[in-house]
Order: C-alpha cells, then sequence, then structure tokens
C-alpha cells in the first residue's frame, strides 16, 4: 500500500510538523498522488529548500500555476528568502492554493535537521485551512542525548523532566507530542521515519502505544511503510 493511502491523506492541505525527514516525506507523498492522477501543490509555511528535478515555482500568478499543475506532476511554489536560496510561503492565500490544487502539501515546522522537535510558542506555523496535521519523528534520535537529537532542546526538558545529556526513548517524545497537542488542531497522524533496524522498530512501537494517534513508522529512504 501506497504511504498517502497508509496517512489517508485527504484532498485539501495537509500540514507536516516534526522532524527526522519532512521534506523527503513532502516528495514521497506529492509523487504518489500526482502518479494516481491528481493536482499536487508542495509548499512551505517556514523555509524549504527547492524540489531538485521539480518545478520550482517563485511566487507565480494563478495562471502560471495552474499551467504548471495541468502537467500531473508535484509542482513547488513560495517566495523567495533572499541570501538563503529556500522558499517561503507563496503570496497566494492558502485557501485559494487548496482551490487550484487537489492537494496542498505543506511544510510547517523547521527541525536545523535534529530527529525530534520542541515547539515554541509560535510553533508550529500550521494554516487554519489544514484539514489534518502529519508529524514526523526520526527513529535515529531514540538513544542519543537530547542536546543532539531535539531541536530546541531546553523546551522539550521542560515538556519531558529530561537532561541535556539524558537519552530520548520512545516514551518521552510520546509525552512532548501530547503534551503540545491542541485541541483545536485538526486530526494528527505521526509518521515515524529512519525505522531501519530492529531496535528502531521496538522504539517505534512503544512510542505508537502511548499515543492517542495512528501511528505509522519505516524508512523514507528504503521506500518501506507499516502501521504499528
Amino acid at each position: 500500500m501506497k504511504l498517502a493511502e497508509l496517512l489517508e491523506i485527504r484532498p485539501g492541505v495537509t500540514a507536516v510538523t516534526g522532524g527526522g525527514g519532512k521534506t523527503t516525506l513532502l516528495r514521497v507523498l506529492g509523487e504518489e498522488l500526482a502518479a494516481a492522477g491528481h493536482t499536487v501543490l508542495l509548499c512551505a509555511t517556514t523555509k524549504i529548500y527547492p524540489f531538485p528535478g521539480l518545478e520550482n515555482l517563485e511566487d507565480p500568478g494563478e495562471q502560471a500555476l495552474k499551467r504548471a499543475l495541468s502537467s500531473r506532476r508535484p509542482v513547488c511554489a513560495g517566495t523567495s528568502v533572499p541570501g538563503t536560496g529556500k522558499l517561503t510561503a507563496p503570496s497566494l492565500p492558502m485557501a485559494r492554493l487548496a482551490e487550484l490544487a487537489d492537494y496542498v502539501l505543506a511544510e510547517a515546522d523547521g527541525s536545523a535537521g535534529r530527529p525530534f522537535k520542541a515547539h515554541a510558542a509560535h510553533e508550529p506555523v500550521v494554516p487554519r485551512e489544514a484539514n489534518q496535521i502529519v508529524t514526523v519523528a526520526g527513529a535515529s534520535g531514540f538513544g542519543r542525548p537530547v542536546r543532539e537529537a531535539v531541536h530546541r532542546p531546553e523546551l522539550f526538558g521542560f515538556l519531558t523532566e529530561l537532561e541535556p545529556e539524558d537519552p530520548v526513548t520512545p516514551e518521552a517524545v510520546a509525552e512532548a507530542l501530547q503534551t503540545e497537542a491542541s485541541t483545536a488542531w485538526p486530526l494528527i497522524r505521526v509518521f515515524v521515519n529512519q525505522v531501519e533496524d530492529e531496535a528502531a522498530m521496538i522504539a517505534a512501537s512503544r512510542l505508537a502505544e502511548r499515543l492517542p494517534w495512528p501511528v505509522l513508522a519505516g524508512s523514507l529512504r528504503k521506500g518501506e511503510y507499516w502501521r504499528c
């Protein structure tokens, strides 16, 4: 089964948060959905690098975006951030983007390349039009010190009472996720990426046991996914 089916990605806006493979997840989902005949827009509410091999449009108007989407391939669009090589949110309103594309997949978080993320008050930047949040966690961070594996480790420590040198556990990640989750958010699904050995599988299962939301695990690199 395709990852988009396992995650039950809905038409409209999906926000992707967390760490450990958000951008790769956007591309995988986008290519799956486009291959099924849908129009797919990839974008960010924070910052994202353009996607190699895909059409990346800088601040397109409606007609230019429509033409690009008609190719039935994933299209990335955004506003250039000077001096960074990155794109931020397109100038077209998110509600209008959702009218132009069948699926809008928006990276709504930043994690500085870390497998896990604790959030400041202004994060994540979930658009109000989102009907689903997919939170990504990187299994490579389990067992590593909080200071190495978590973006904003001081906030993660506040949520979990772990010290910077303590190892990150599935139980701590579950505690942080549930403490941060707002009842105002739309449906949450969790995807544990980088699950490529038995230890990572066990850790993903321990995390799933402690969360109230659907949890999937797998490896975006290998293209292997399953429900926990």
